[in-house]
């Protein structure tokens, strides 16, 4: 069974942890590998990415696998969370062997981080390496239920997300192409763009999409319009511009194969949010490869119809996020849905 999500690509479970309330609206996100790890690579385009550990990732490199992935708020501070992942991850013997007992692991867990800082109204409240630990404990409880859904909007990394003067969040998406390879996104939209078109209000992504868009009535754009006008004077100042995305196929990928998915996937958020990878971006979008399913062989092109599936979803895992998320007010600032405003 199917569940339009990240975890369609067998072996790869989520796990939110969600801070709220007392100052916090932050939160991390873990993306968690099968035991015996998935191939890596990322792609950065934002000239002010917060990450960890993607060095490792470059094809050049020694690495080949990795264990996890971390998504988090708390800008450059959040990171932290990776040290908790990183040490479930070791209690279990789970990483790259590195001496003689078992358990002399090292995980490889590379990690990016997106802007919310003071959006809960305490600047100081981000997240840790407790919070880590407690996003990859949600998302080994979800390997007792398969076929589970994966939770979108403000969860997780997507907690204090904003898209513009919207509320941003978590979104996620899959599709099964007719080589019978999966390809699936996950994606924390948090970006100082915009997500809608200026004139009508339509979400660039479902423009983009190739299908029937339903345009919000002008009245109903002219008051949200309004609406977005006044909470940019009240919001200062306006939020940093990151996207963040794990894509992810059970493809047999090599490293320099995943290098292209992730990077030609940034076609997605560029389809979905204006403007992109600007220099207060930080932009980063990894690439997993589990490997059940070898692409055809003798044919150098296989690997185009996985490259244009991770950009579409991409985009559609934006529009979800944006879809997903619920209007958010308090003491670091008030951002309203896009559900609020214009309806479904």
């Amino acid at each position: 069974m199917t569940v339009d999500a990240l975890t369609d690509v067998a072996g790869l479970l989520v796990g939110h942890a969600t801070r709220r309330g007392g100052g916090w609206l932050t939160g991390t996100t873990v993306v968690l590998a099968p035991e015996d790890g998935a191939v890596a690579a990322v792609d950065v385009r934002g000239g002010g990415p917060g990450t960890k550990e993607t060095d490792a990732l470059d094809p050049r490199n020694l690495v080949q696998r990795v264990q996890a992935v971390v998504l988090t708020g708390g800008s450059a501070y959040g990171l932290d969370a990776a040290s908790g992942v990183m040490a479930w991850l070791e209690e279990r013997g789970r990483g790259v062997r590195v001496g003689p007992d078992p358990s002399h692991v090292v995980p490889v867990v590379p990690a990016a981080c997106v802007f919310d800082l003071g959006r809960g109204g305490d600047f100081r409240a981000r997240p840790d390496a407790g919070t880590g630990r407690a996003a990859v404990e949600a998302a080994w409880a979800g390997a007792g239920s398969p076929g589970a859904g994966v939770a979108q909007g403000c969860v997780g990394a997507g907690t204090g997300a904003v898209v513009g003067t919207l509320k941003g969040g978590i979104g996620t998406a899959s599709t099964l192409l007719d080589s019978g390879v999966t390809v699936a996104a996950l994606v924390v939209a948090n970006a100082a763009g915009s997500v809608t078109d200026p004139e009508t209000g339509a979400l660039y992504g479902e423009l983009s999409g190739g299908g029937r868009v339903a345009y919000p009535a002008a009245e109903v754009h002219e008051a949200a319009r309004l609406r977005l006008a006044e909470v940019a004077a009240r919001n200062a100042p306006p939020p940093l511009n990151t996207t963040l995305a794990v894509v992810a196929t059970d493809a047999a990928l090599s490293k320099a194969q995943a290098q292209k998915l992730a990077g030609t996937s940034h076609d997605g958020i560029a389809r979905a949010v204006r403007p992109v990878h600007l220099l207060s971006d930080g932009d980063t979008v990894f690439a997993l490869a589990t490997g059940a399913r070898p692409l055809a062989e003798g044919d150098p092109l296989a690997l185009n119809e996985v490259l244009a599936a991770g950009a579409d979803m991409v985009t559609r895992a934006i529009v979800r996020a944006v879809r997903a998320a619920e209007s958010t007010e308090g003491p670091g600032g008030a951002w309203p849905s896009y559900e609020e405003l214009y309806g479904g």
